[in-house]
């Protein structure tokens, strides 16, 4: 297995959706993120569950070697079907303190297709990045261009003034799963310790 970059990329926490959604890439695109954090030694963090694109990051993350962190909440356990062969299983109180552990414990993000849930996730990564509350990167997998409605918006939001050069909303973004962790490395390589707003924005 291929060693850590110098700034460690030991985790990565991934959001997506409970269900596969229409178009069989998803499922893909799902499989073989889980095989590339197994590849590269690096630990799978995400919502616990054995349904939809989140079983199947877990389940291919696991089927190649590699670790996984699931975290659920005690009231979706049966809802999202716990997978317990995972290797390292937390169960919350509630969703706030999920999300709070799932922060804790990555040190970069990769949105994959999903609903409202997956959605509200990633963009909250995104504004406590852009308020200064962290530096890690936010990488929105583009597969199938599932992504560019949001990309969209977040350009109508800066011609609009909504979002200024002095409050950028940091992130990147990938068209290809293989492109997900270069991109993921290449950012915590060049901004260790730079502000937030200094971590590359891939605008569409």
């Amino acid at each position: 297995m291929k060693e850590n970059t110098p700034r460690q990329l030991s985790s990565i926490c991934v959001y997506c959706g409970s269900s596969k959604g229409v178009d069989p890439v998803y499922e893909a695109t799902a499989i073989r993120l889980g095989q590339i954090l197994a590849e590269q030694n690096i630990r799978l963090i995400y919502g616990g569950g054995s349904v939809g694109l989140m079983g199947l990051v877990a389940a291919a993350t696991l089927d190649a070697g590699g670790s996984v962190t699931g975290i659920i909440p005690r009231f979706l356990e049966e809802r999202e079907v716990m997978l317990k062969s995972v290797d390292d299983l937390i169960v919350t109180e509630n969703m706030h303190e999920r999300k709070m552990l799932m922060f804790q414990r990555s040190d970069a993000f990769i949105a994959l297709p999903g609903g409202i849930g997956t959605l509200e996730e990633v963009v909250e990564m995104m504004t406590w990045a852009q308020l200064g509350q962290h530096r890690k990167p936010v990488l929105l997998a583009n597969t199938n261009r599932f992504w560019s409605p949001l990309l969209e918006l977040l350009n109508h939001m800066r011609a609009q003034g909504f979002i200024r050069p002095e409050t950028e909303v940091p992130y990147l973004v990938a068209d290809s799963i293989e492109d997900a962790i270069p991109k993921l490395e290449k950012a915590c390589l060049e901004c260790p310790e730079a502000s937030p707003s200094a971590i590359p924005v891939e605008r569409m």
